[in-house]
């Protein structure tokens, strides 16, 4: 085979390569016929994975929302926190729902769309615990338990650093360790821990202590979709979504769903 041949051979099958790429990207984005969404699938009640291998939780119900509102199939991919970031940058789905809120720090690495709902932090406690206040004098010593690389991880290391602040990968482990004693309070989602206290497990175990004041610069301005930068074609089409959901009542149906009180806040 000639030079020349090997060369336009390769500049064909280069071309080929780009092109089917564009058209895997036009099905996520310009056709917009499938977006894939990553989620923790840990995180009740907002996000969960059951033991069946469905997905349930306010996150879900909110994105199959949006998804029907942007007349998309909806696609699911549960991921553990950590790696959630790094997994949308690497192209593993094209949009985070999964309670992840809008900070400066993020902002840094991904693009958000509007917020979709925007609560607090809280704090719980043993029932029988000796704390009676949620301040820096009042845990510490203490051993504070928090979910890693979120915002409460945060809240609690800038607020309390007379605690001892120990992390988890999910929430599910702190639980654990505050039921055995191995902690003496916990620190997340003030509608995380509401919603764990009112579960067999919770009763048995603990209260919450205080819901805290969000801090803007720690907690962000609630939870956000996450995309890849410079991907605002699908930023703006999930910011029409919620918009459109919150017009239409669809929104308040899934809110009421899960909680009594309208999360979307201020």
């Amino acid at each position: 085979m000639s030079i020349s041949r090997r060369i336009i051979l390769a500049a064909s099958a280069a071309a080929l390569a780009l092109s089917m790429g564009a058209a895997a990207q036009a099905a996520s984005h310009g056709g917009m016929k499938k977006v894939i969404i990553g989620t923790e699938g840990a995180y009740p009640p907002f996000n969960n994975l059951e033991s069946d291998g469905s997905l349930v939780g306010f996150d879900i119900d909110i994105a199959k929302a949006l998804c029907e509102e942007m007349k998309v199939e909806c696609e699911f991919v549960t991921q553990d926190w950590d790696g959630i970031i790094p997994a949308l940058l690497a192209g593993k789905f094209d949009a985070i729902i999964a309670s992840m809120s809008i900070t400066d720090e993020r902002k840094e690495k991904v693009d958000f769309t509007n917020k979709y709902y925007n609560t607090g932090p809280a704090i719980a406690v043993p029932k029988d615990s000796s704390i009676t206040e949620a301040t820096d004098a009042g845990l510490a010593g203490k051993a504070l338990g928090a979910q890693s690389s979120t915002t409460h991880s945060n809240y609690a290391e800038a607020k309390f650093p007379s605690a001892d602040l120990k992390l988890y990968p999910t929430p599910d482990e702190y639980k654990l360790d505050i039921a055995s004693g191995r902690v003496d309070a916990v620190i997340d989602d003030v509608i995380v821990l509401s919603d764990w206290l009112k579960t067999d497990d919770g009763k048995a175990c603990c209260k919450l202590l205080s819901a805290l004041t969000p801090d803007p610069v720690i907690n962000g301005e609630g939870a956000g979709i996450a995309i890849r930068k410079g991907e605002t074609e699908l930023r703006d089409m999930f910011n029409a979504a919620i918009a459109a959901i919150r017009a239409n009542g669809t929104y308040k149906a899934i809110n009421d769903k899960y909680f009594d009180v309208d999360v979307y806040g201020d």
